[in-house]
């Protein structure tokens, strides 16, 4: 069996501390995402690396923004703050997001390096910026400026 990654032993001492201090509502979020980590282990019967564990920890991110909009749409400020209190937890195991300067600065690159001229080459310029971005920006944002720079 592989080396757990430092991510996953990371959260995992957090549910621990979480036990021992008797921190609720803060082990249920984390146990939340040590389950996710777990049931996609599962299905694909190996160990995730770093880089997958980051892409999961964004992708449960962008659920909890958009389940705390439909919720204070519909007046359910409850859950909309246990949604808020998961959010802030999972964005601390994601490293840290880059600035407005350093994604236009990674933007740029990619476009370079793509050789990309028009809106046929979004995909070369996505497929380039994904793995720099992942977890660090929003990628929907992202590709927004980057359809902007090629149309």
């Amino acid at each position: 069996m592989n080396q757990a990654t430092p991510l996953k032993e990371r959260i995992t001492a957090d549910m621990k501390s979480a036990m021992r201090a008797k921190e609720k509502q803060r082990l249920q979020a984390i146990r939340l995402i040590l389950a996710a980590i777990k049931q996609r282990e599962v299905d694909e019967r190996r160990e995730l690396e770093e880089a997958e564990l980051i892409a999961l920890l964004d992708k449960m991110a962008k659920q909890r923004r958009e389940s705390i909009e439909q919720y204070r749409d519909a007046d359910r400020s409850d859950l909309a703050e246990q949604e808020q209190f998961e959010l802030e937890l999972i964005q601390g195991y994601l490293p840290e997001a880059l600035g407005e300067e350093e994604i236009e600065a990674l933007i740029e690159e990619a476009i370079a390096t793509t050789g990309a001229t028009s809106m046929r080459d979004m995909g070369k310029v996505m497929g380039e910026l994904k793995p720099k971005l992942q977890g660090r920006a929003d990628l929907a944002a992202v590709s927004g400026k980057v359809k902007a720079r090629l149309s």
